[in-house]
């Protein structure tokens, strides 16, 4: 089965969905990673002393180093603007999303959920983006798609903070549809994943991005309602038919 996760930004891959990623990879699944810009508006280009676009070059190429380590079946970074995704014409980036959809071709598309678990704006325009396209792609006879799931968090991390510095947002329990056990090393996949960025590390131990993740992975699933909760994405979901 082939699987999307579209993001906005490195590392957004790295911050929850690692671990499952590397599992469905185990599973024998197809596993594709459409990440929208290379993320060199960061803050963090000013105590390196770099521009957005020399940022986003080494943003690049720790991405890479990621898709070593999960092993993912192919990886696409795009370079529309970090940080200003809000002030794009959203049908631009309807369009580029819509064109990688239909090459991949995937059964189950995952993105972020509408508060977008930090609230950042790049993050609730790729929430409203993946749904569109999604809808219009299924209307337009695209009958390969079959689950749309945003990753998130349970409301036990509704008050999470750290250093004052972050809060992640949550969905409620009702909403979560699909819980993902993490073994130890699929954590341990996690860590890896994550210490790819290296120009990062200040702000991923402040994020406090592991404890929050914890030993379970969290996604809603659009248009559908499974109580208890399901264990995988790809639960339920017939295997396409080989051409």
């Amino acid at each position: 089965m082939r699987i999307l996760y579209i993001f906005p930004h490195p590392d957004d891959e790295s911050f929850g969905p690692a671990p499952v990623m590397w599992q469905q990879l185990e599973q024998g699944h197809q596993v594709y990673l459409l990440t929208l810009t290379r993320g060199g508006a960061t803050k963090v280009r000013h105590e390196l002393g770099l521009s957005v676009e020399e940022m986003g070059q080494v943003r690049y190429k720790e991405m890479r180093e990621v898709e070593k380590v999960l092993g993912l079946t192919g990886m696409t970074v795009l370079d529309l603007p970090d940080s200003g995704l809000a002030q794009m014409d959203p049908r631009e980036i309807e369009q580029v999303v819509a064109a990688h959809i239909r090459q991949v071709q995937p059964q189950v598309v995952v993105s972020y959920p509408v508060h977008g678990v930090s609230g950042f704006h790049d993050h609730l325009v790729m929430h409203a983006v993946a749904k569109r396209v999604y809808l219009e792609l299924k209307d337009s006879g695209a009958d390969y798609l079959k689950r749309l799931a945003f990753l998130t968090l349970p409301n036990k991390t509704d008050h999470f903070r750290q250093n004052g510095q972050f809060i992640l947002k949550h969905s409620a329990s009702e909403l979560i549809d699909c819980q993902v056990h993490l073994r130890p090393q699929d954590i341990e996949v996690f860590k890896k994943a994550l210490s790819c960025y290296a120009t990062y590390q200040g702000t991923i131990a402040q994020s406090g991005v592991v404890e929050a993740i914890g030993d379970t992975v969290y996604f809603e699933i659009f248009n559908e309602n499974h109580q208890p909760p399901l264990t995988t994405l790809t639960a339920g979901i017939e295997e396409p038919t080989q051409v």
